[in-house]
């Protein structure tokens, strides 16, 4: 399986770098892991609708830029679905069984993803009601992948 994560912004935190990392490593184990990050723009907090619309446009085509044609797409949104781990797993495992050996997450930058980015995904997916960083949530997605790969393969990790 190639899974590529492709998310808005440049990792800065040392300790989050080192975390990935980890992940990225225990992860060659099971899937060929691709990580793209594209620039974000700067998004003042005074923004008015249209000025935010225009930001996560900018930020939406350098995500699109590296979506390739065929790739099952899972976007982050905080109107998607919400799984537990089991379920991850389970999904990831259906998209293997189903030919979809290339999959793309995506995760947006603070004002989210854009209308494009949101339709072309496959799935949208929810971690939490709560808001994340988008650099933190990079490792939380890792994590979950790990994870969800240990429990496809029935080994210990998972409780």
């Amino acid at each position: 399986m190639n899974i590529t994560l492709i998310s808005v912004g440049k990792l800065k935190e040392k300790y989050l770098k080192l975390g990935i990392n980890e992940y990225s490593k225990r992860l060659s184990r099971y899937s060929k892991l691709k990580i793209i990050e594209v620039p974000d723009e700067k998004a003042p907090e005074n923004l008015s609708s249209a000025e935010e619309e225009i930001v996560k446009n900018k930020e939406g085509e350098g995500i699109l830029k590296h979506v390739k044609d065929g790739a099952y797409v899972i976007a982050l949104d905080l109107k998607g679905k919400m799984l537990s781990s089991e379920e991850l797993a389970d999904k990831l495992e259906n998209l293997g069984v189903t030919g979809n050996s290339n999959i793309i997450l995506i995760i947006g930058g603070s004002l989210g993803l854009s209308d494009k980015v949101l339709k072309r995904a496959d799935y949208k997916l929810c971690f939490s009601k709560m808001t994340f960083p988008h650099q933190l949530m990079k490792l939380i997605l890792l994590e979950q992948i790990y994870r969800g790969f240990r429990i496809m393969k029935g080994e210990p990790y998972h409780k």
